[in-house]
C-alpha cells in the first residue's frame, strides 16, 4: 500500500483511536500488562482527546492514509515548559505497516512543521527499544530520563530524546 501524509480531521477520530488501541496493546502489553494498557488507553486515547489534539491550535496532528486506511498517526506542538523546543507527543504506526516507512514519513513531516522550533523532544517508554531504536535512527540523542512517564504516579520510566532541528 501506498500511504500518503495528511493532515488530521475529526472524521478520523474513530480509525485514529483503533490504530492507538492496537498499537498500543501490541507495544506496550509485554511491559505492563493487557489492563494497564487498557487504562493508558482509555485514559490518553479516549475519542475526545483524539478530538481535542486534532483541534488544537498550534499542534500538528498527521495521519498517514492510503484512501481507506490510517496505518500511522503522529502529533506534535510547541513544548510550553521549553523555549524554541516542540514536543513530539505520539508517533504510531499499525503493527501490520511497521517497517514501510510510515513513521519516518510523518516525522518528515513533522519536524517541518515549527518554524520557530531548534529542538524536537520525545518521551519513550524505557522498556520500548524498538522506538528508542526508531528515534535514534532518526538523529534523536538522550538528554535525561524520568520515573513517571505519562501520568503522576504510573510507575512507567522513560527516557528524554531530543533532536536539533535542521532549520537551525
Amino acid at each position: 500500500m501506498v500511504y500518503f501524509v495528511r493532515t488530521a480531521s475529526e472524521r478520523d477520530v474513530g480509525q485514529v483511536r483503533t490504530l492507538l488501541a492496537d498499537t498500543f496493546h501490541a507495544t506496550y502489553d509485554p511491559f505492563y500488562g493487557a489492563l494497564q494498557v487498557q487504562r493508558m488507553i482509555d485514559g490518553w486515547n479516549s475519542p475526545a482527546a483524539i478530538r481535542a489534539r486534532i483541534l488544537k491550535r498550534g499542534g500538528e496532528f498527521l495521519v498517514a492514509d492510503d484512501g481507506k486506511d490510517i496505518g500511522g498517526m503522529g502529533y506534535a506542538a510547541m513544548y510550553p515548559k521549553m523555549a524554541k523546543t516542540a514536543m513530539l507527543h505520539q508517533l504510531y504506526v499499525k503493527p501490520s505497516c511497521q517497517g514501510e516507512g510510515i513513521g519516518r514519513d510523518i516525522f518528515a513531516e513533522l519536524e517541518t512543521c515549527f518554524p520557530d522550533a531548534e529542538i524536537m523532544r520525545v518521551e519513550v517508554a524505557l522498556q520500548n527499544v524498538r522506538a528508542l531504536s526508531f528515534y535514534e535512527r532518526l538523529g534523536f540523542s538522550e538528554v535525561d530520563r524520568m520515573e513517571e512517564w505519562g501520568a503522576p504516579n504510573s510507575g512507567l520510566p522513560a527516557i528524554i530524546l531530543e533532536k536539533r532541528l535542521l532549520a537551525h
